[in-house]
């Protein structure tokens, strides 16, 4: 059983082999044959990362010469404080608004309030003048109708005046009529002479 495990092995070809006799290359011989292994370049026994690191290192060594982070500090500090005092002058601002706005709206109030007391006392005006007006009215309809009474009056007493003026001129035109036709020349000598008589003599 051994010997026919070890036969069937023998028996079965290499996987090189079998790429050879298809005629193909062996997979990953390509890639290594007559090829230099990759290596990173150097300079001074340096390779690219440990220049990197001494460039970074000389840079930040020049900015700690030259200051910079001092003037970058400064820069930000004064940019803070640049912020704070435009913050403080909102909120300066910020509290002049808002007393101005309770200003307005306090004179606004008054202004309501004025305007209210206003109409008011011009309502209480016009409900006197209205008042004044009534009783004025009333006292000229009372004038004018005792006024129209009196005139109705003296033209009455100038009628009754005249009618009467009338009836006395007609009763002494009546009168002297009837005396007239009543008595004639005797009469009239009788009357004298009983007048005369009754003055009696002079001393």
């Amino acid at each position: 059983m051994a010997e026919a495990a070890a036969h069937s092995a023998a028996d079965v070809p290499h996987l090189n082999q079998a790429i050879h006799s298809e005629g193909m290359e062996p997979v990953g011989t390509v890639a290594h044959e007559g090829v230099v292994p990759h290596t990173d370049p150097k300079a001074v026994g340096l390779d690219a990362t440990a220049w990197v690191s001494l460039a970074m290192a000389v840079f930040i060594v020049i900015l700690l010469v030259k200051k910079v982070p001092a003037l970058i500090g400064k820069t930000l500090d004064g940019r803070i404080a640049q912020i704070k005092e435009q913050l403080a002058e909102a909120s300066r601002l910020r509290a002049e608004a808002e007393a101005l706005k309770g200003e307005y709206e306090a004179k606004l109030a008054a202004a309501a309030g004025e305007a209210d007391a206003m109409r008011k006392a011009a309502e209480h005006e016009a409900e006197g003048l209205i008042a004044d007006a009534r009783v004025n009215a009333e006292d000229l309809v009372a004038r004018r109708q005792k006024m129209a009474e009196d005139k109705i009056g003296a033209a009455e007493r100038a009628a009754i005046a005249s009618i009467r003026a009338k009836t006395v001129n007609a009763a002494t035109a009546a009168a002297a009529t009837l005396i007239a036709q009543g008595h004639d020349a005797k009469a009239d000598k009788a009357l004298v002479d009983s007048a005369i008589s009754g003055l009696g003599t002079i001393n």
